[in-house]
């Protein structure tokens, strides 16, 4: 279920002490069933990272395509695969003196602090109940997730610059949001964007270690390159 420093970016948080699992599902409707709810809105969904690095194979996709499936159609067998690999992830992480972190959209928008379970006949109000000494994060371009609450669950606000999606990026940057921007060309990265400072957000995934109210500056990758939408930004 989880990919453990499988790709590039999330292997970088090794020479910061973390060890990264990562879950991928089918994003938008890709597998019958809508992952982001927002995709539509914020016209993300094509120039979407499914398709970088390793999902650029057929069996990759279809494993998260099974994957997203199965979370919509038993749940619990879901979660009796998935908190295994997340109990592997620490294990891991232990062994090799790193600090274990996990990203449960690495494809998607779930809003995952509203999805309970029951495992071996114990209930759970969400999975950061189960694992409170393990450290969450995700990206999300929902402005109205209330996590405040839990305290090993960061999550990042995700832009783009569609006109229809504008109204949500002022409430999260009203709100403080730690923002992740996507632009066209690593070199042409500003110094500050929507009136903020913008710090690297290539050096590592590990965005629970950045500041809050920052722009997260990425570059496009993949299909991202050739986007026209207004998600990826030119400047």
């Amino acid at each position: 279920m989880l990919s453990i420093d499988t790709n590039a970016k999330t292997i970088k948080g090794q020479q910061y002490g973390y060890l990264t699992g990562v879950l991928y599902l089918a994003p938008y409707t890709l597998s019958g069933y809508n992952t982001c709810a927002m995709a539509h809105i914020a016209q993300c969904h094509e120039g979407c990272l499914n398709s970088a690095g390793r999902g650029a194979f057929n069996s990759v996709q279809q494993a998260r395509i099974r994957k997203t499936k199965l979370f919509y159609e038993d749940r619990d067998a879901f979660f009796a695969a998935l908190i295994p690999d997340i109990a592997l992830l620490i294990r891991k992480a232990r062994k090799l003196s790193l600090i274990p972190v996990c990203r449960l959209n690495g494809t998607s928008d779930l809003r995952w602090e509203l999805i309970a379970f029951t495992y071996e006949g114990t209930y759970y109000n969400n999975i950061f109940a189960m694992f409170p000494d393990l450290q969450f994060y995700d990206y999300t371009k929902l402005t109205n997730r209330n996590v405040e609450h839990i305290p090993n669950y960061d999550l990042t606000f995700s832009y783009s610059g569609v006109p229809a999606f504008q109204r949500h990026t002022q409430k999260a940057i009203d709100k403080g949001y730690r923002i992740a921007v996507v632009f066209r060309d690593r070199a042409a990265i500003p110094p500050t964007f929507l009136g903020t400072t913008c710090v690297d957000g290539d050096d590592s995934d590990l965005r629970h270690e950045d500041p809050p109210g920052v722009v997260v500056a990425l570059y496009a990758k993949g299909k991202a390159k050739r986007d026209t939408s207004g998600f990826v930004v030119d400047v």
